[in-house]
């Protein structure tokens, strides 16, 4: 059923959080309440956050682990940093598949809180301060104006937690209507699942031919889109390649025949994965 994100800097207090949520939703439903994140994976904190590499696969064990455990009956919490927009906008697609709400629960505190709670914690529980550092500056705050970040709870670290309007947001809201990007319907035509190939591998071609010769912060034109590619890195052809498969899964089933549509699709889900 739905899905609870938070989101916060390193030891903003959001597993207590988590927990208080499980607490009330147990006490006041009769839901099952699964809390998914770094803990139940066995993630060493200073280890995966220092590798980049590391770090994605973790972001995509936890993703699959939200996946499994969406269903009509239960919650699901997210105890994780969830600190980068673009993955917080995968998500969002996948509890638009699921046809099911979500809402963002942003624990907030200052980096110099933070920092005390670290330095309290046992020492095997702590990050260096390096890797604290790093994930504070690479932390991307959550806008409500965003669809993927709304509704947005704030608590700060003397709040109560406002339990029933989480709730509302959750149960007396309607799930996001599935759209071009999630929604799965009869093929429009038979040369649908060609076109769709075709043209996200033309747009893949033109960002690594692009990449030759352009420099992070160049608009990058794809073949029948009128959007442009936001190149602010280096992509390697890898991660390209998975965007890629995770788009068509997404829209393969959708019934359209327009070319430049599909294309403008493709190049809205990179722009908002690859940043």
């Amino acid at each position: 059923m739905p899905l609870i994100v938070m989101c916060g800097y390193p030891c903003s207090g959001k597993t207590r959080r988590a927990e208080e949520l499980k607490v009330c939703f147990e006490q006041n439903t009769d839901r099952k309440v699964h809390i998914v994140g770094d803990a139940a994976l066995g993630v060493e904190k200073n280890t995966v956050y220092a590798d980049s590499q590391k770090e994605k696969n973790v972001r995509a064990s936890l993703k699959a682990e939200v996946e499994r455990k969406v269903n009509k009956g239960d919650i699901v919490i997210l105890d994780s940093l969830n600190y980068i927009k673009g993955y917080r906008y995968e998500l969002f697609c996948l509890i638009k598949h699921a046809q099911t709400p979500q809402c963002l629960v942003y624990c907030l505190t200052s980096d110099e809180v933070s920092t005390t709670w670290n330095t309290n914690r046992d020492a095997a529980e702590q990050y260096t301060q390096e890797i604290f550092d790093a994930l504070v500056l690479r932390f991307e705050a959550p806008d409500s104006r965003n669809r993927w970040d709304s509704p947005l709870f704030t608590i700060l670290k003397d709040d109560t937690i406002p339990f029933e309007d989480i709730s509302d947001a959750l149960f007396k809201r309607k799930a996001p209507p599935p759209n071009q990007s999630t929604q799965s319907q009869p093929l429009s035509s038979s040369n649908f699942l060609y076109e769709l190939d075709k043209i996200t591998q033309e747009v893949l071609m033109a960002i690594c031919n692009a990449q030759k010769t352009s420099v992070p912060g160049d608009l990058v034109p794809v073949p029948g889109a009128t959007e442009k590619i936001e190149l602010t890195r280096s992509i390697n052809m890898a991660e390209l390649r998975k965007l890629r498969r995770q788009f068509i899964s997404y829209t393969k089933m959708h019934p359209t025949e327009n070319s430049g549509h599909i294309s403008n699709m493709f190049v809205q889900y990179l722009n908002k994965s690859l940043h």
